[in-house]
């Protein structure tokens, strides 16, 4: 019987230690799932501030600003134009 009863005894302990483990373990992987899905909201933030800059940098009179003072580019002449009456049609 004394037998019986250290053995049962051993038993729930090692139950017992299995238990406290695990729920430690638990609570970690918990801990570093709601660190990811921090992280992933900051990363979500800084997308959307990342789209916006480029919106910015690519806008058309920035281009135009950028195409006239750096590369010295200007808008021809009208008289230099040459204009197609027809576009992707054939012509008279």
């Amino acid at each position: 019987m004394l037998r019986l009863n250290v053995l049962l005894l051993l038993a729930s302990v090692i139950c017992a230690l299995g238990v406290v483990t695990s729920q430690h373990k638990a609570r970690k992987l918990f801990q570093a799932l709601e660190a990811e899905q921090d992280r992933a909201k900051q990363l979500e933030v800084e997308f959307g501030q990342l789209q916006l800059e480029l919106s910015t940098w690519a806008t058309p009179p920035r281009i135009e600003k950028i195409a006239r003072d750096k590369l010295k580019m200007r808008t021809p002449e009208a008289a230099k134009v040459i204009a197609s009456g027809a576009v992707g049609g054939s012509a008279e």
